[in-house]
């Protein structure tokens, strides 16, 4: 007999039966693909909830971003040709038909109130510039509680997402552990190729919960701060605007 043939006989199975025991078994998927993939229903919702949160809470913060820089450039603007020392009646005739910014039609609303009084009556009395000063104050405090609220718009979806997506990650958390259990008392087998899959897949809701809330705490604490910086800014212009247009219903009084 051939002993190559002997030890190649031997050998052979040895080798098959090394395949079978190592890698005949898949190894299970650990990327976040595979993951999602054999994750619970559960889980697999909890998913992408945390992911559509996640998404809108970007684009919300791109968006609000990109708008308090505008109008704080359109503000700086806007000031610079008030305080230029041209007539705000020039200055109104420019931009009346096309306020594009929170300062400009803070500023609109006013002159064409104080515009529409003073149009009808030559000489208001004290009586009626007192009630003209109340209604510019008016018209310039709804016209900036307007703005403001298109830019405190969806802040607080961001504030929800920063305070329940963690919550939300938790609980497809600990659905996953309880499906990881189930399989330990099904199979038997405590070994960690059992358990790790699962847990796993339980950990990674716990994970996008946090990357999902994260940002949105950051971004809300932040757009807070500006729109309320802003806020302060509008709500300064709209005192002074108002002490200009008191002198002048002083001065046709005189």
């Amino acid at each position: 007999m051939n002993p190559d043939a002997t030890t190649g006989a031997l050998t052979a199975p040895v080798g098959d039966i090394a395949a079978t025991g190592l890698g005949g078994a898949a190894a299970p998927d650990m990327s976040i693909m595979g993951l999602f993939l054999q994750a619970d229903w559960v889980v697999k919702l909890v998913v992408i909830l945390l992911l559509l949160a996640s998404f809108w809470s970007w684009a919300i913060i791109i968006d609000k971003l990109r708008r308090l820089r505008r109008v704080q450039v359109q503000a700086d603007q806007f000031e610079e040709a008030f305080w230029s020392g041209n007539s705000i009646d020039d200055l109104y005739d420019r931009i009346q038909a096309r306020p594009d910014h929170p300062m400009a039609l803070v500023f609109v609303a006013a002159m064409r109130e104080w515009r529409r009084a003073t149009e009808r009556l030559a000489a208001p009395g004290a009586a009626l510039a007192t009630g003209l000063q109340e209604r510019i104050s008016k018209v310039m405090r709804v016209a900036l509680n307007r703005e403001l609220d298109g830019l405190e718009r969806y802040l607080g979806f961001l504030a929800t997402v920063g305070s329940t997506a963690p919550f939300v990650g938790l609980f497809g958390t600990v659905w996953g552990i309880m499906n990881s259990f189930s399989s330990i008392a099904i199979s038997k087998n405590t070994s960690l190729s059992v358990v790790a899959p699962g847990i796993a897949e339980a950990l990674f809701a716990t994970a996008l919960g946090l990357v999902a809330a994260i940002p949105a705490v950051i971004a809300y604490n932040k757009l807070s701060s500006d729109v309320g910086r802003f806020q302060g800014r509008l709500e300064g212009f709209a005192d002074e605007f108002s002490a200009i247009l008191s002198r002048q219903v002083d001065e046709r009084r005189s």
